[in-house]
Order: structure tokens, then sequence, then C-alpha cells
């Protein structure tokens, strides 16, 4: 099965932009009259038949709607990005693929980078939810300073943790967290996140958690935070 995405969907008719256009003429070479799959990335499933194959802009009629249910659960992961922008393209690929809901790139004390352009990881965010087939497009929020989290309204029904390296710590993460809930784990650079940010996190009601023994690299973590709540709600 094919996936293809279209925002601002308003049946009977579909036009898909170029990029999508042209992808389905000229490399999948199909044509009038087959069907297709589309998505709106906000949780509708188009099956439509294809009415004139153009690469520059192709036109389809719905022929069915189906809506996926919106998962019990919320996945929010708030970590900083790496170094190499390739390596936070990669995690994010990942875990669209698993599964997330939300994800805000952190600036922290420690941060190695504090710009990076969320024009090419939402491509791969659409582009990983179209091979995975999965018709909710997650949020893609531009780089906010760690007190700007820690202080937001905005979680406060929320299970908030806050992964870094301690080896006396053992508060695991699928131990920690209950099913069913909303989460906000928060991953810092690979030098960690500041002393004084983890007493920051603390007092705003933040736990701290343990990924595993594995001392992980900041993609990795945020790859492995996003497995762990997966599984625990599965």
């Amino acid at each position: 099965m094919q996936l293809f995405f279209q925002e601002n969907i308003s049946p009977p008719l579909i036009h898909l932009d170029p990029d999508e256009s042209k992808h389905l003429c000229r490399v999948l070479r199909k044509k009038q009259g087959d069907h297709v799959n589309v998505t709106d990335g906000a949780g509708k499933l188009f099956e439509c038949v294809i009415l004139e194959a153009n690469p520059k802009k192709t036109s389809l009629k719905v022929l069915q709607t189906n809506e996926v249910e919106v998962e019990s659960f919320h996945i929010h992961l708030a970590i900083a990005p790496t170094k190499s922008p390739d390596r936070m393209e990669w995690m994010v690929e990942k875990i669209t693929e698993i599964g997330f809901h939300e994800l805000t790139l952190l600036e922290t004390m420690n941060s190695e980078r504090t710009y990076l352009k969320t024009d090419r990881l939402e491509k791969k965010i659409i582009s990983a939810c179209k091979q995975s087939l999965k018709y909710r497009i997650p949020t893609l929020n531009p780089i906010s300073k760690l007190d700007e989290i820690l202080n937001s309204k905005e979680f406060e029904d929320y299970q908030k943790f806050i992964a870094y390296v301690d080896e006396n710590h053992d508060h695991h993460l699928f131990d920690s967290a209950e099913a069913n809930g909303k989460y906000l784990v928060l991953i810092g650079p690979e030098g960690d996140f500041d002393p004084i940010e983890i007493e920051k996190a603390f007092r705003a009601g933040f736990k701290p958690v343990s990924l595993g023994r594995a001392r992980l690299r900041t993609e990795t973590a945020g790859l492995a935070a996003v497995q762990m709540l997966q599984t625990l709600n599965r």
C-alpha cells in the first residue's frame, strides 16, 4: 500500500501538490483509473480513484473516507538538538516510525546547537508517516528555552520526566510511567543537563528517570524513550 499526503482536503475531489503528483506519475507510474490512498495528516484516510494523472497536479475522486481513532496516550519529547543535523533527522525519522505525538527542540545551558531548520525535519516526519502508514502527523515545535518548558502551565496534567546520566538513581522510565497518560520527557545534549537545570526540573515537578544502564547518545536516548512509552501502552 502506497500512501500519499495532502493537507486541507475537501472531498469529493483531491488535487495533489506537485511533489506528490510527480511521485505518483513518474516514480510509481500510476494512471487514470488506478486506486490510491491519501491522508490529510489529521487522522483521515481517503480511498480514491485517479481522475487525471498529471505530474504537476494529479486529480483524485474520493470513494471512501475513514478516520483513525485518537490514541489514549500522548508522547511529547523535548530534546536538545545534536551538533550534527543528520543525527537529529535520523532520530526524527525513527521515532515517527515507532510513533510519537509531539516534539520540542530544547535550548539548554550545554546545548551544542541553538538553531536548527525545522523544514527538513518536517519533511522527514511526513515521509516516515507515509512509509509507516500513519495518518496523524506529529507536531513539531520550534526551539524553546528549557525554562519556558519548565514554567509552562500547558503540562500540568502530564507525567513529567527528565532523563539524565546519574549512576545513583535507578528509576527506569518504563517503571515510572503509567499507561494511558500524557508524557513529557526531557532529554539533554551530549554534555547532559547542567545540575542547576536538573534542580529546576525537580522543582517544576519532573521526576528523574533512567533509560537503561548504558550511556546513550542524545538521539539514541530520544529513540529509547519513545520506544519504552509505546511498549508501555501496547
